[in-house]
């Protein structure tokens, strides 16, 4: 079995529907169309070695939870399984009668408190993530140890490659040893003080992490002392790294559209944290999911970049604390009932097998 095929054909379907942003009343005209789902597996293959807990396309657009996987993910408040309960009529595609029984006051608890949050705070990471990424972009060319050493000078410290150039030397033809009870700090030498002698260089390749050492005659005195920033180079490393992964998979038109809007921050991001808070929030007061967006206008103002990051950060931390004021004194249960949803879960698929 795989999605294609519940996308053909109802026969192991329990819902089917249009998500996302079309469904929160959110999309654009170039808005994919996401589907989300839930299937029961054959009897024999519920029952066999190998059970199948979800099935999706490769870009995860379209995506079917097993009864079972859908009804743990709901026992844990997840978002994404709440929502798709509170579907607004006119975007299920498919719905099995048996689904009438899973209704979202079923599952509903002090949990959403968390997941909602949590998956918001997500989103404000991402978005963070983001804008440090823009504002810190990282040149093609990877640095090496020698743009992270410095060499005493006088009563300055220069860098590495400044000090080689103002002395016409190469880092291949110096050699370092090690100062004993000084971190990172190392005695600088070249093959010109002693005749015959041949140095290691301080690196040994350009994604070397680390300085060489060489072995040095007794008594020779150094040209200077070099002090290697290993931290700040650790730090380089993984900045570098994690730009250009992020460069090799961003979302294009997402980024054109957050270099257009200027505030440096993925506003498609920001508007989700809104979005997930003002859900919370209805949770907290009125016990009820709903999915299709009132604050549209609101939330595409966002995406559209039209507030300032700073701004919508501490709008985000005042909506965070309603909300968690909110929910503590909620009478909504700690979590759900494990009990009355075993036994839900068990009801229907007894009763979708025996169909």
């Amino acid at each position: 079995m795989t999605w294609i095929d519940l996308q053909d054909n109802n026969q192991h379907l329990l819902l089917k529907c249009v998500s996302g942003s079309r469904a929160y009343g959110l999309a654009l005209p170039h808005s994919d169309t996401d589907i989300k789902g839930v299937f029961v597996l054959p009897q024999k293959k519920f029952f066999g070695l190998t059970y199948t807990d979800q099935l999706n396309s490769e870009t995860n657009d379209v995506m079917f939870y097993e009864f079972k996987k859908f009804m743990e993910l709901l026992l844990r408040n997840n978002p994404n399984l709440l929502e798709l309960l509170g579907t607004p009529s006119g975007y299920i595609l498919y719905k099995h009668p048996l689904m009438d029984s899973i209704r979202p006051e079923i599952f509903l608890s002090r949990l959403c408190k968390d997941t909602f949050g949590a998956y918001a705070l997500t989103q404000i990471k991402k978005a963070r993530g983001l804008n440090k990424k823009i504002m810190k972009p990282q040149e093609p060319k990877r640095k090496t140890i020698l743009d992270f050493c410095r060499v005493i000078s006088g009563q300055a410290a220069i860098t590495l490659p400044a000090w080689l150039e103002a002395n016409g030397f190469q880092q291949e033809h110096c050699g370092l040893v090690r100062v004993d009870h000084m971190r990172d700090v190392y005695l600088v030498f070249h093959n010109t003080q002693v005749q015959g002698t041949v140095f290691k260089g301080i690196q040994v390749s350009e994604i070397a992490n680390e300085v060489s050492l060489s072995s040095v005659p007794q008594g020779l005195s150094p040209l200077g002392v070099l002090h290697f920033n290993r931290d700040g180079y650790s730090i380089y490393c993984k900045e570098f790294r994690q730009y250009w992964e992020w460069v090799a998979v961003r979302n294009e038109e997402r980024f054109e559209n957050t270099m257009n809007h200027g505030k440096n921050y993925d506003a498609k991001n920001m508007m989700h944290v809104f979005r997930l808070l003002n859900m919370a929030e209805e949770i907290a007061r009125f016990k009820t999911v709903n999915v299709h967006r009132p604050e549209r206008d609101f939330l595409l103002r966002i995406r559209a970049g039209e507030f300032l990051y700073e701004d919508l950060l501490q709008q985000a931390e005042e909506k965070i604390a309603t909300v968690n004021a909110l929910f503590d004194v909620s009478d909504l249960p700690e979590t759900p009932n494990v009990e009355t949803i075993d036994e839900l879960l068990v009801e229907i698929r007894e009763k979708f097998y025996a169909s």
